[in-house]
């Protein structure tokens, strides 16, 4: 199993940035697409973008292409999202998700694991 552990959350104004981080731990060998996704309030959980954990190839939402940044450490064992320009509309619970997939794919079905969240707000 892969257990997954997600930090950096919080509360920031509009324009800020923030950086938020997946630790990931266990048998994450199998682990090959890295993602992060975001639901808000009366929203279904949406994604935002993957990283293949080997090549480091990037897939991003195309709306929120140009703002976000993902990357990842291999020998930490994190994944990060950076988030620029903040909006009020990105206030949402952020998780990180861990599949054995070898494409990334925004699909909710090809992630197996799941971090608990970390709540980003962003005020007008």
């Amino acid at each position: 199993q892969v257990q997954l552990v997600e930090s950096g959350g919080g509360l920031v104004q509009a324009g800020g940035s923030l950086r938020l981080s997946c630790a990931a731990s266990g048998r994450t060998f199998s682990s090959y697409a890295m993602g992060w996704f975001r639901q808000a309030p009366g929203k279904e959980r949406e994604f935002v973008a993957g990283i293949n954990w080997i090549s480091g190839s990037t897939y991003y939402t195309d709306s929120l292409k140009g703002r976000f940044t993902i990357s990842r450490d291999n020998v930490k064992g994190t994944v990060s999202l950076e988030m620029n320009s903040l909006k009020p509309e990105d206030t949402a619970v952020y998780y990180c998700a861990a599949g054995a997939s070898l494409v990334i794919t925004p699909s909710l079905r090809s992630y197996d694991y799941w971090g608990q969240g970390t709540q980003v707000t962003v005020s007008s």
